[in-house]
């Protein structure tokens, strides 16, 4: 089974760091209002358990949104406000748009393999790390990764709506870069990587934890990159 899904990412002139996405995130919500659910997937009772059709990014030092399906039709909110200016800490930062690319993506399970490098993913619960601590041989460490990966990539496609019904392949191709990144108070690992899969992906949607804003961000390698 295939599905379509629309998608738009916008990038924006102006300079931004990674560590500032989750402030980026926060005033793009303030300008919108709370009221509007998909731009921080929250309920008055608590988190929304579902994949983030808006999330938030910072592709090559510049802020970014990736809106997918209902999250393109969402996005106007931000776009339709008289004044589109930020405030990111001490910081206004006039939001031009540099690039604006809407297109329809095909999710397939496919017979050939495509390469990927994932961004800051944050692949490891607490309970995870501690087993993958424990793990000494690093050809088993990869496999546990490896499924974990899988298992993103399953939940993304249920946050989608898209049913999965021929196996995945995935392998990881680089041996993982770690460094401890800031969450929510804490310090998780998270791990910059390469890897092949059957499956057709869209640049710059993010798997695992914190996706929406910016954590396991994803992009395609074509053969021409080193």
């Amino acid at each position: 089974m295939i599905k379509k899904i629309r998608l738009l990412t916008v990038t924006f002139d102006a300079e931004i760091k990674a560590y500032e996405v989750p402030a980026f995130r926060g005033a793009i919500i303030d300008k919108v209002g709370q009221q509007h659910v998909l731009f921080h997937n929250h309920l008055n009772d608590g988190f929304r358990y579902q994949y983030p059709t808006i999330q938030y990014k910072a592709i090559r030092h510049q802020p970014a949104i990736v809106c997918i399906d209902e999250g393109v039709d969402e996005i106007h909110r931000y776009f339709q406000q008289p004044d589109w200016s930020l405030w990111i800490g001490d910081r206004k930062m006039d939001m031009k748009v540099a690039n604006l690319f809407l297109n329809q993506f095909t999710l397939q399970v496919w017979a050939t393999t495509f390469k990927y490098a994932i961004h800051n993913w944050i692949a490891l619960s607490q309970e995870n790390y501690q087993k993958y601590k424990s793990i000494e041989a690093e050809t088993d460490r990869l496999a546990m990764l490896e499924r974990i990966l899988t298992a993103n990539i399953l939940a993304f496609a249920k946050g989608v709506g898209w049913t999965v019904e021929k196996p995945i392949e995935l392998k990881i191709i680089s041996s993982p870069v770690t460094r401890p990144v800031p969450l929510k108070g804490q310090k998780l690992l998270a791990f910059d990587l390469q890897f092949t899969t059957n499956v057709s992906l869209p640049n710059y949607i993010g798997l695992g934890k914190s996706v929406s804003i910016g954590y396991g961000m994803i992009r395609q390698i074509k053969d021409k990159e080193n």
